[in-house]
């Protein structure tokens, strides 16, 4: 690495997007995985909507109990 870096040029805020969205990676057990795979399978449907399907009824659950 270089001692020291010329930003004198550098433009603040380029990439920046306000609105931009993240679509972070979740990691799950084996056992959870095989689960939800087991069930997108047998439903015919993709992983990612038997696991958001999941979350939603457990959300709905959480805020029952509120």
């Amino acid at each position: 690495m270089k001692e020291e870096y010329d930003f004198s040029k550098g433009e603040r805020g380029k990439f920046y997007h306000p609105d931009a969205k993240l679509n972070l990676p979740i990691y799950l057990d084996d056992e959870v995985f095989a689960f939800i795979e087991d069930i997108a399978n047998k439903k015919g449907t993709d992983f990612s909507s038997v696991a958001n399907q999941l979350l939603r009824s457990n959300m709905q659950l959480a805020e029952a109990i509120k």
